[in-house]
């Protein structure tokens, strides 16, 4: 995969502040997008990203999830969840199309566009090291853990 720089970006996140790309420069970083809040597969993949956070922050490196939802359902969803870290609304899908993410999908028998579960690790300079598209859920968070400790 190329290792390619990623453009800045600034979300509104959880805890009444905003998160940049930018300003996370110095650690490693995993953005994690998913659909929507409180529901089983994104609870799962947050809940795990929260039993691991330790892990991640001994290698050096953040977390941050991305999704549509308001800051109002990320700050519920968080509290709900004791996730450990900043969750970002991308209601305008400004950052959901720079990372391509947004894919039509079938959700009983019709198609809508939404967030296609895709997790990338972006590397202390800013830019990019690994990407993973369509995320199955289970064991991924552990290969995520794993290629961030190898970096």
């Amino acid at each position: 995969m190329p290792k390619i720089a990623l453009a800045d970006f600034t979300l509104p996140a959880t805890g009444g502040t905003d998160f940049s790309l930018s300003a996370a420069r110095g650690k490693a970083l995993v953005v994690y997008f998913y659909p929507k809040d409180n529901t089983p597969g994104c609870t799962a993949e947050s809940q795990r990203f929260r039993d691991l956070y330790a892990e991640f922050q001994k290698a050096g490196c953040e977390i941050a999830g991305i999704s549509r939802d308001s800051i109002k359902s990320h700050e519920n969803f968080k509290a709900k969840f004791t996730l450990p870290f900043p969750l970002l609304s991308d209601a305008e899908e400004k950052v959901c199309t720079q990372f391509g993410v947004i894919k039509l999908k079938k959700l009983y028998g019709k198609e809508v566009r939404g967030i296609e579960r895709s997790t990338f690790v972006i590397d202390k300079h800013g830019v990019l090291q690994q990407e993973w598209r369509g995320v199955k859920v289970d064991g991924h968070v552990e290969e995520v853990l794993k290629f961030v400790q190898s970096l």
